[in-house]
């Protein structure tokens, strides 16, 4: 199997040495890894050349976009401009800028999918650094494939019809994967350095988009309150359930466009109300 690997990046001269680094030290490096600087003004760029210069496999593509942050959006967008650059994989694989691998990462999440002919997602675990010590990033239940670490088989990658250009696009995409009749796959012991905490400078238009997303993902008010309840919760921030909560209901009013169809919005409410009573 082929892997090709795409690292959107806007300024991340601070992380991206070391995530490359671990790139470089895997038991099994990726086939290419493609990293498409957007729009930065400090040394992603030079950075990343000096990598691409060092190793073949390595390549760097430069993006010109808007300045203007759009949550979700943009790193979607950044991604696709990327994939246009790969060579047919077998694997394709979306990675952030600010993670540090287990240098066998590549090599074991490839047994997964080669073990697994149904396997469509897989990825390892995030964790961050409290004090001296590395613990999970526990924003997401570690059965969700995080959106920095997440390698995808083509063919599901296709049948769910690429990634969603919005906040929550890596969670429409395992739902869709689960439509689909494929499986997904975190493995635990592939525990993988976050250098940015989720979150980190996160505004109250962030948390409105998420509410926004639940709504694309046509979850339900009773879903999305279920939902905003749980993340308010693990951040901490009471005002992030009422700021979902908001994102939702102008999403509502507004009929802005879904990700899903009717018939799909079906299966992932019926999907994600067995999850919870599974819970109870």
């Amino acid at each position: 199997m082929n892997i090709s690997i795409i690292v959107p990046a806007h300024n991340e001269a601070a992380f991206l040495k070391e995530c490359l680094d671990s790139f470089v030290s895997q038991t099994r490096t990726p086939d290419e890894v493609i990293i498409v600087d957007d729009n930065s003004s400090d040394d992603t760029f030079k950075i990343a050349s000096d990598y691409a210069q060092k190793f073949n496999w390595i390549k760097v593509v430069q993006r010109k976009s808007v300045d203007e942050h759009i949550p979700g959006k943009k790193v979607v967008d950044t991604f696709n401009f990327g994939l246009k650059h790969t060579s047919s994989p077998n694997l394709i694989g979306k990675f952030d800028a600010d993670i540090i691998l287990p240098s066998n990462y590549f090599e074991s999440v490839l047994n997964h999918f080669q073990s697994n002919w149904k396997l469509g997602m897989c990825s390892g675990l995030l964790h961050i650094k409290k004090g001296a010590n590395w613990v999970y990033e526990s924003i997401a239940d570690k059965n969700h494939i995080r959106g920095p670490i997440k390698l995808y088989h083509k063919a599901c990658f296709d049948k769910i019809g690429g990634l969603r250009p919005g906040v929550g696009w890596d969670t429409v995409d395992m739902l869709l994967a689960k439509y689909h009749d494929f499986d997904t796959l975190t493995d635990s012991s592939l525990q993988v350095k976050h250098l940015r905490p989720t979150g980190h400078g996160y505004s109250s238009q962030n948390y409105q988009a998420k509410g926004e997303a639940l709504y694309k993902m046509r979850y339900g008010i009773v879903l999305t309150k279920i939902a905003a309840l749980k993340m308010a919760w693990q951040a901490k921030s009471p005002i992030l359930y009422v700021q979902m909560i908001l994102g939702y209901l102008k999403a509502v009013v507004s009929q802005k466009p879904r990700f899903v169809t009717s018939k799909e919005g079906v299966f992932i409410r019926k999907y994600r109300w067995k999850g919870i009573k599974q819970k109870l």
